[in-house]
This record gives C-alpha cells, sequence and structure tokens, in this order.
C-alpha cells in the first residue's frame, strides 16, 4: 500500500490536453481544516457543466482551451480563498510568538464571525474596512508583545 500526501494548494497545472484535475488531485483541500469533500463535490460540478457547455451538450468534442475556462472559473471563484489560507499559515505559523498572536486574535468577536462566515459560505468574507483596520493593528500590537516578552520560567517537575 502506497500513499501520498494530499496537496493543500491548488496544483500549479491541473490541465493537460482534454483532462482536468478536480478536488483532492487539484489540491482544493483547505489547510487550516483539511477540509476537502465540499471542494470536491463543487469542483467536478463546475468541470462537469463547463464540459457540457463547451460540448454544445455532446455534440463537440472539447479541448484544453475548454478546460481551461473551467480553471478560470474555479480560479475566480474560489482563488482568494486558498490565497488567503496560505498567507496565514505561513505568517502565522513560523514561530511560537506568531502562534501566541494568532491564539490572541481568534478571541476576537470579528475574528471569529469572518472565520464562521467563511468556513459557511466556502469563501472569504468581511468585507468590512474598519475591522479590518483594527484587526490589522491588533495583529500588530499582539506581534510586537509577544515577540518581546520573555519567555515563562521552566516548570520543574515535582
Amino acid at each position: 500500500v502506497e500513499a501520498h500526501p494530499i496537496p493543500e494548494h491548488p496544483r500549479p497545472w491541473r490541465v493537460k490536453d482534454r483532462a482536468v484535475l478536480v478536488g483532492d488531485a487539484a489540491g482544493y483541500v483547505t489547510k487550516c481544516s483539511g477540509e476537502g469533500i465540499y471542494f470536491a463535490a463543487k469542483s467536478g460540478r463546475m468541470c462537469a457543466e463547463t464540459i457540457v457547455k463547451a460540448s454544445k451538450n455532446g455534440t463537440r468534442m472539447i479541448d484544453k482551451a475548454d478546460l481551461m475556462e473551467h480553471i478560470r472559473e474555479w480560479d475566480a471563484k474560489y482563488g482568494a480563498t486558498y490565497l488567503v489560507l496560505d498567507l496565514l499559515q505561513k505568517f502565522f505559523y513560523t514561530s511560537d510568538a506568531a502562534r501566541e498572536s494568532f491564539v490572541e486574535l481568534c478571541e476576537e468577536e470579528y475574528v471569529q464571525k469572518v472565520t464562521f462566515d467563511s468556513y459557511l459560505y466556502k469563501t472569504v468574507q468581511g468585507n468590512d474596512p474598519m475591522g479590518d483596520l483594527k484587526l490589522g493593528w491588533k495583529t500588530l500590537q499582539s506581534l510586537y508583545k509577544n515577540n518581546n516578552k520573555q519567555p515563562d520560567p521552566m516548570r520543574t517537575l515535582a
């Protein structure tokens, strides 16, 4: 039995000739939660709809350009979601101080609302410039605090 890690970001190429990757094979898995079932089903359906339309209900053979239309539609709808998740992971999972800051920010009601809405609707939510600015400021404050504080003393075992 062989296993291969599931890619956690869209593959750099997802179309080859008249074949297209969808779901886990295309890398449509969210990094933070590992969720992929919704994106697998959605990408398969979107691809099938593109093929039916491009083939004129089966009367025309599709080609790579037709499948690339599916990729453009997918990226337009979900590309920002994967970009934000990738940036969050690269920014907050780099050090203990950054992880501590991330935990602190998760206590914010705005973060909880945006996270819940983004998970529910499967695309990046928010669109509150003031909320985003406040969150950005709190992020900088938290990172400064956690990067400059002395580590807690080691505990001794009894």
